[in-house]
């Protein structure tokens, strides 16, 4: 039996063919990465209550995922017409660009000891938020652009197909949930009506003002609720989402209509678990200790997509209905 062996270098090589500045974007964050790796270990600086380099660090792994499987993506979509390949070089090169915003934004003000979200304490570091804010829209809006793409062409699977569309579609959903954060809060608003001075604009905490208890290297919050939570989980459905298309290809004994049909049961319990933790946030509960509405959501949504998934898998295919039908018929 012959085995295949992973080669990292040839992978990214294969993806830097479709499209190279993206790709070494990645590179770069890795690299990023790696130094703030020894920022945490060198720095002994606290920012919010947290460790100076924390937050660089988590942002790195996550853009790091992203871009590479951004361009993955990309991979997939045809270019077969001048505008199409156009706007897929496009998309890449803004990508890019936001990237290196968010970092000149991100690490300029762990450089000054500053945090970096929802900082309006000074003109400079108003601008810095709003630098980030900006690009992220951009960002938001070249993920739609994308989504189009793949929208406006046929897969060889089908199933392969609908698992990057609903992947990707749901990822936005999770990148839209930052304005429930980015917008100012209700004790926020009421100061500035009130003429007081006002150094934070939006908050991720729901219950209580940020920098409390929170979870180990997450830092979600442990007492109230937390609308990062949600942001994550959605984020991260582009790549959960084609993950679970790509295994169902080798899962030889469904015919793709089944694959079909079960990356659109795992997508839709995808964006229901997202739904979920948001809601679970916005009612200022802690994402381990919810209450038994929760739970109770919880379980229908299992339950749901468990039934869902078992009814595709042990279907009978539709050639063998209509024959039983017409046996039934004689």
């Amino acid at each position: 039996m012959r085995t295949t062996t992973f080669d990292p270098v040839t992978a990214f090589r294969n993806l830097a063919e479709h499209h190279r500045p993206l790709a070494f974007s990645g590179l770069a964050t890795l690299a990023l990465l790696a130094l703030f790796l020894f920022g945490l270990v060198l720095d002994p600086r606290t920012i919010g209550g947290a460790p100076a380099w924390l937050k660089p660090t988590k942002f790195a792994v996550s853009i790091t995922v992203y871009t590479f499987t951004l361009l993955w993506l990309l991979a997939h979509v045809r270019q077969h017409t001048v505008w199409r390949a156009r706007l897929v070089r496009i998309a890449g090169w803004v990508v890019v660009v936001t990237f290196a915003l968010e970092w000149l934004a991100i690490v300029t003000q762990v450089l000054r000891g500053n945090t970096s979200h929802f900082n309006v304490a000074t003109p400079f570091d108003a601008a810095m938020w709003a630098l980030m804010a900006a690009a992220i829209n951009v960002l938001l809006v070249t993920n739609v652009v994308v989504a189009g793409l793949l929208l406006k062409q046929r897969f060889e699977r089908p199933s392969l197909g609908w698992a990057l569309r609903l992947g990707l579609a749901i990822t936005i959903v999770g990148m839209a949930q930052a304005f429930l954060m980015t917008s100012p809060t209700a004790t926020q608003l009421a100061g500035w009506q009130a003429g007081e001075s006002v150094t934070v604009a939006g908050a991720h905490s729901v219950g209580a003002p940020d920098g409390g208890p929170g979870l180990p290297v997450t830092g979600w919050r442990s007492d109230v609720g937390d609308l990062r939570v949600g942001h994550f989980v959605g984020l991260h459905a582009l790549q959960v989402v084609p993950v679970f298309g790509v295994w169902l290809q080798r899962r030889r004994r469904l015919r793709e209509g089944q694959r079909v049909a079960l990356v659109a049961v795992a997508a839709g319990g995808y964006l229901g678990l997202t739904g979920l933790v948001t809601w679970q946030a916005l009612r200022a509960q802690p994402l381990l200790s919810p209450d038994t509405l929760t739970l109770g959501a919880l379980t229908l949504l299992v339950a749901a997509c468990g039934v869902a998934a078992l009814l595709v898998v042990r279907g009978r295919p539709a050639e063998q209905r209509s024959v039983v039908t017409r046996a039934g018929e004689v």
